[in-house]
């Protein structure tokens, strides 16, 4: 399968919206609506097929001090295992390297083995307050999570 990465668009926002609800009920992402995902598609990448299906995407957010936190990573069940979720988080890193002198990346995961060949190191969560004051207080796991903080820094890449 040919996948390209590439920023979403508008008019991606009900298919971005679709794949990610396949992964809510498992509490693998947050919920979010098409109108939610609009309002931030500057955030979000594709990976789309030869036929421009979507068929992973990724969202960076900027909680500004170049911190960005990698959210809404997901890629269809048929397509799983075929590095559309690295593809994404290297298209991240590329557009950080690009346009930015330094920066920090962060995920709250559970695919701790994933992050880490990716250059990723395991953190505290309490290194993100922001993090945890906008999201991880609307979890239904907050008092029980079981995602791991991991943290890439530019000067590692450079």
């Amino acid at each position: 399968m040919n996948i390209k990465v590439r920023f979403a668009e508008p008019t991606d926002a009900k298919e971005i919206c679709n794949l990610l609800n396949i992964y809510v009920p498992m509490g693998i992402v947050l919920p979010r609506d098409e109108e939610d995902i609009l309002f931030y598609i500057k955030n979000f990448s594709v990976a789309v097929d030869e036929n421009n299906k979507i068929q992973g995407c990724v969202a960076a957010r900027d909680f500004g001090n170049d911190l960005l936190e990698v959210r809404s990573l997901v890629v269809s069940p048929a397509c799983q295992g075929m590095g559309i979720g690295r593809k994404l988080i290297e298209f991240i890193i590329a557009k950080l390297n690009k346009e930015r002198s330094s920066w920090r990346l962060f995920t709250l995961t559970l695919q701790v083995d994933f992050f880490a060949k990716l250059g990723f190191t395991t953190v505290v969560k309490e290194l993100f307050p922001d993090k945890i004051w906008s999201d991880c207080s609307k979890c239904a796991k907050k008092n029980c999570c079981d995602e791991t903080a991991m943290l890439l820094e530019s000067d590692k890449q450079n």
